[in-house]
């Protein structure tokens, strides 16, 4: 019996500065659930023989509690390759092992996969997607693209839009933005207060591990351009008919404050990467190097996560097809 009448076992412990053996018993299921969702999203430590891996992918990633800069990274970067017909060859083998291993995922119908690409304007999210899932199946993965909240979404928690659209069992879901919106636009634009958007972080940070326990692994990939090679782009598009529609005068505006939009990112990667969670800052000027980083990632989680095929009904070996 409680030595406290007044109050549960539960909470008694809580008061006497100890863990009741349920609370511990189910914050040990959680560690060990997040334990092997930092395994995956480490993948090179599970799939590699020879690390590190080619490209070295784990270059890019952000150590929880790092506090990055990016104006320390270099978004030229490509390590040994120098040209596009270099990376051609091994970014077909990564793309064919991504479609092979989604066949195993959705076929599986246990685990998903999240992919959070964000960027600044012309960063190439669109063209991530278009080249590194060009094999894929589409039955078995989604993009969704965030704009603008509508009034039905604005009226919710900043949420409540974003996990509508996690994936399904056996699905691979591609955010084109995402929920760090709510950490990045209205913090540069000042839509929301500070205390509003600081504590979001911590909001983020529970969401993925909650979907990490629902057995969603998660990966998130910034990827990094200069302020020199975006204005190339935009003016790439002013300048090609058949891209103007993606030109709006509003990137000017947005331009102008490349500044806040940089620090922006550098408190949500460093506040947000966690092991289970974990960011990539991807160097994004070279496009072919690009693709290749974001494939190889993905292909060596997928392989880290080993999907498998399941068993066929019983008895299936006595079945004659009838003429």
């Amino acid at each position: 019996m409680s030595k406290n009448k007044h109050l549960p076992e539960d909470r008694e412990a809580s008061a006497n500065g100890t863990t009741h053996p349920e609370s511990k018993k189910t914050q040990q299921a959680a560690e060990k659930a997040t334990t092997y969702a930092a395994s995956v999203t480490a993948p090179e430590t599970v799939v590699v023989d020879k690390p590190p891996p080619k490209p070295n992918y784990p270059l890019y990633r952000v150590q929880p509690g790092e506090r990055i800069s990016l104006g320390d990274i270099d978004p030229n970067a490509s390590e040994n390759y120098r040209k596009k017909k270099e990376v051609m060859a091994e970014l077909e083998k990564h793309r064919q092992r991504i479609r092979k291993l989604q066949e195993r995922l959705y076929a599986e119908n246990q685990r998903s996969l999240l992919i959070v690409l964000q960027a600044m304007d012309t960063g190439g999210k669109d063209g991530t997607i278009k080249h590194v899932f060009r094999e894929i199946n589409p039955q078995g993965c989604q993009v969704w693209s965030f704009k603008v909240p509508s009034d039905e979404e604005a009226s919710h928690d900043f949420l409540w839009r974003y996990h509508h659209r996690v994936p399904q069992r056996g699905m691979i879901t591609i955010f084109n933005r995402a929920h760090y919106e709510d950490v990045l636009v209205v913090r540069v634009h000042d839509l929301v207060k500070e205390d509003v958007w600081r504590q979001r972080y911590h909001i983020i940070n529970e969401f993925e591990q909650m979907l990490t326990l629902s057995n969603i692994t998660v990966l998130k990939f910034f990827l990094h351009i200069s302020k020199d090679e975006q204005k190339r782009r935009l003016e790439s598009r002013l300048e090609n008919p058949d891209k103007q529609w993606k030109f709006s005068k509003n990137d000017i505006k947005e331009r102008r404050l490349w500044d806040e939009y940089q620090q922006a990112f550098e408190d949500a990667i460093s506040n947000c990467s966690t092991a289970y969670a974990p960011w990539y800052v991807v160097p994004a000027n070279k496009k072919w190097y690009r693709n290749l980083v974001v494939a190889r990632t993905i292909a060596d989680t997928l392989e880290a996560i080993n999907p498998q095929y399941p068993n066929g009904e019983k008895g299936l070996k006595n079945i004659v097809i009838p003429d």
